[in-house]
Formats: C-alpha cells, structure tokens, sequence
C-alpha cells in the first residue's frame, strides 16, 4: 500500500458506484437549486433589462457614471489592499523573528500580542481603528489617502501581521536545526543566523501560504464597507444600488471583480507552490546545498 492510502481503505467496486450514484443526485439537486433561484429572480423582473443597463449597456445615461465609481472603489480596494500588505509583511516579519529569538519570559507580550489579534475577528480590529484612535486623540486626516484609508490598513495590519508572524515561525521551524548549529559553528550571531539563513528559506518554504493570506487581505477590505469607514469598491457598489435599485445586479458585478482578482491570486499560489515543489532535490542535494550558502553568506556578512 502506497504512503498516500494509508488513513483509509481504497473503495471496492461497490463502494464506488455508490459515491458516483450519490454524486449524481448531488448535481442534479444543485443543478435544480441554481434553477429554482434563477426562476424566482425572473418572476421578481431581476433579469429586466433597465436593472442591468447601467452596468453593461453602454449606452445607458448611468453607464460612465457608474463604471466610474465602480473604477474608483476598485483603485481604492487596490491602494488598501497594497498598503495593508506592505505593513503587515514588514510588522508580522518582526514579530515572527522577535517570538523566535527571545526568551522564554520576554517574548510574553509578543505571545499575548499574537494571541489577541489572532482572535479578534477582522471587523473589530478595523472598528477599533476607526473609533478608539481617535478617542485617545490620535488624527489621522491629514495623512495621504485620508483617515478612512489608514483605518482599513491599521485594522487590516494588526489582524494579518501576526498570521503572516506565525506563518513565518511555522517555516523558520520546519528548517533542518542542523543549520543554526552549522551557522554558530562559524561564528555568525543569532541575528546573522536569523536574516541572513533561516528566514529567507522559510520565505521559500511558505510562500504559497503567504501568497493565500495575501488573498484574505484583499477579500477583507471590503468590510470597510460594514462601518462605512472608507469608499472602497463593495461600498462603490453599495451606492450604486441605493441609487438605481438594483442591489443583486450591483452586488454581482462586484463580486465578479472580487472572484476573478482572488481566483489570479489563488493561481499564482498554485503556480508558486508548484514550482517549490519540482525545484526540491534530493536529501543529500539539498545537506551539500545548505552547507554551501551557509559557508557563503557566511563570508558576506563578515
């Protein structure tokens, strides 16, 4: 029996008509629920041609006027989405190799810090930022994008910077332990070690999980729209629809753009980890490999 099969036993030949028949009536139930839905929008008049115009007829008077603010949420959804990013790779990379290097008492808060964060649901974070900060006197309005951009992206950071720290711990931890007694061996800090060694392997390692969180980055910006704190491209399509009343259509279009972003990121992930995993060799490949770019880097950093 082959390492893949062993948790369960491979279906007989009965077994396996059963999941097919069962897989079939599964289909036609959904196949069936997808038409009764579609049915009842049409018996609401939600496939009526002036609830779609303003969103695909060029010619509607609402057309560019619509398309414009989708465009502008859209960018905004973008500059959040980036911006949130940036910090929480720069943050949770700090805090990662903090909880990694210190002490078993000094690194408590780093702990407790994780352990809150990682609790809290996103939209409380963001709501903390948009009505705690300014409570405790700190003004945000003056920086670029305005105050409700940095709400998104303080809130966003707090929650995703310590999945990311805790991601990066995961693939520091998985390395070979070999490495840092090969490092010490030759004279490179816990520091040097750190930097220069061990994080940039876990970055390859756990780069397709990173590349996933990115997506649940960009996927959470839209509850900026819940509190209303920031015109991003969910709260575009919010007015859209208290405007012309068409929230599914609005909602749909909206929602395209959100799979067909997230489905390219999802891609990428899959391209990446991929890659990862045709580029590894074999154990004794890779021992050499890793004493080598010890050695190297090694003679860099002195």
């Amino acid at each position: 029996m082959s390492g893949g099969l062993v948790l369960y036993d491979v279906p007989g030949p009965r077994a396996r008509r059963r999941q097919n028949i069962l897989a079939v009536f599964a289909g036609i139930a959904a196949l069936a629920l997808v038409v009764l839905v579609l049915m009842r929008l049409n018996d609401q008049g939600q496939f009526a041609g002036k609830l779609w115009a303003p969103l695909v007829d060029p010619r509607n008077k609402d057309f560019a006027a619509v398309w414009g603010l989708i465009g502008k949420g859209f960018a905004n959804t973008m500059k959040a989405a980036a911006l949130a990013i940036l910090f929480s790779l720069i943050v949770g990379t700090v805090i990662g190799v903090a909880r990694l290097m210190l002490g078993k008492w000094t690194k408590i808060p780093i702990v407790g810090f994780i352990e809150l964060f990682r609790g809290l649901p996103v939209v409380i974070s963001i709501f903390f930022a948009s009505r705690v900060l300014p409570d405790l006197g700190v003004n945000l309005s003056g920086w670029p994008g305005g105050e409700g951009l940095w709400f998104v992206v303080i809130g966003l950071t707090a929650y995703n910077s310590v999945i990311l720290a805790e991601i990066l711990r995961s693939g520091v931890n998985a390395l070979p332990r070999g490495q840092r007694e090969a490092a010490a061996a030759i004279g490179l800090s816990r520091l040097q070690t750190m930097m220069i060694i061990l994080l940039p392997q876990a970055v390859r390692i756990m780069l397709p999980a990173l590349i996933s969180q990115l997506v649940v980055i960009l996927k959470d910006t839209s509850l900026a729209a819940v509190l209303g704190v920031y015109p991003e491209l969910l709260n575009s399509a919010k007015y859209i629809y208290l405007n012309l009343n068409n929230p599914i259509q609005a909602l749909f279009v909206v929602g395209t753009i959100f799979v067909a972003i997230n489905f390219a990121l999802s891609k990428l992930a899959g391209w990446v980890e991929h890659r990862l995993s045709h580029s590894r060799r074999s154990p004794g490949e890779d021992t050499q490999d890793a004493a080598h770019y010890i050695t190297d880097t090694a003679e860099l950093a002195q």
